[in-house]
């Protein structure tokens, strides 16, 4: 009895146990879904596009310097018959001259012939002054749509070719009034006076140009400050030149008139010479006027050339 009381009862049976799984664990899944990441970078189209909004960029750039600077019909009226006039007038001072002289006067000569050689003067001294420098000037006004280093060559190139009329017309009229009988005294009147300042101006003006403007060019980054600063002093003394030349023609023609044709030329006879010469006055007068003009106008020396020749 007391066997079966202290008996112990038997265990449970136990749950069989369950065999762990020996695959490792599956790492987690961390990836997105392709439709939610940013397309891949395509470089070729980036710099395309890059390429095409700079080119827009300048097109609209270049298309709004434009609208500022672009001339309407009266701006395209003025320039067209200040060019023209002045180039025709430029053109007729040498021609009528050349008439006055060829008729008038009888030609041209050397030392043989003294008064003849004087012809060569007013010949000479209008085509190297007047009209050589007057083209010169108002290259910069014509060549609208030239390189300006062309425009510069260009305008020393007219400059080159006024220093021989002048040498040569200055010899002719120191020969002239030495060679006669008795000899002519050289500068004593108030044209020889300004003729000689003109000539002093000139030769300042070509060495100093030629130099700054050319010579300088070779180092252009160093000397554009230089010659940016110069260019003012250069174009105001280039049309007091200009102007002065003029003066001395016109003193000039007043002169020979009171020598040639004092015992004709009055109030009551006016021969044809003296017509032909004040006419040639006039056209001096007028050329003084529509230079001046070219040079200074607001509406003439607007900077469409500079930029069209930047693109050439």
């Amino acid at each position: 009895m007391v066997m079966e009381n202290n008996s112990v009862s038997p265990m449970p049976e136990l749950a069989p146990i369950a065999e762990f799984d020996k695959t490792p664990p599956t790492p987690p899944d961390d990836t997105v879904p392709m439709d939610d990441l940013p397309p891949p970078p395509n470089t070729v189209v980036n710099v395309q596009e890059e390429k095409e909004k700079e080119a827009a960029a300048e097109a609209k750039e270049h298309r709004h310097y434009e609208e500022e600077n672009e001339w309407g019909c009266g701006s395209w009226l003025e320039y067209t018959l200040v060019v023209v006039c002045a180039s025709i007038l430029l053109l007729g001072s040498l021609a009528l001259t050349l008439f006055w002289v060829i008729q008038y006067q009888h030609g041209f000569a050397w030392r043989e012939d003294p008064r003849k050689e004087f012809n060569l003067h007013p010949v000479l001294m209008v085509a190297g002054f007047i009209t050589f420098s007057g083209f010169s000037i108002l290259l910069y006004r014509i060549c609208r749509c030239c390189r300006r280093i062309y425009v510069k060559l260009l305008h020393t190139v007219f400059h080159a070719l006024a220093i021989p009329c002048v040498a040569v017309g200055f010899l002719a009229v120191l020969d002239s009034h030495n060679l006669e009988n008795p000899p002519i005294k050289n500068f004593y009147s108030l044209h020889s006076w300004i003729g000689l300042v003109t000539m002093g101006l000139f030769a300042i003006q070509f060495i100093v140009g030629f130099f700054s403007f050319l010579v300088l060019l070779c180092c252009e980054g160093a000397t554009a400050g230089f010659r940016a600063a110069l260019v003012p002093i250069h174009a105001s003394f280039g049309l007091t030149t200009f102007m002065l030349a003029i003066a001395a023609a016109l003193t000039g023609l007043q002169e020979k008139v009171w020598f040639s044709l004092r015992d004709t030329y009055s109030a009551t006879a006016w021969p044809e010479e003296g017509i032909i010469i004040n006419s040639l006055g006039m056209v001096l007068v007028a050329l003084g006027i529509l230079v001046s003009f070219a040079v200074r106008s607001p509406t003439l020396k607007g900077h469409t050339k500079l930029t069209v020749t930047d693109r050439l």
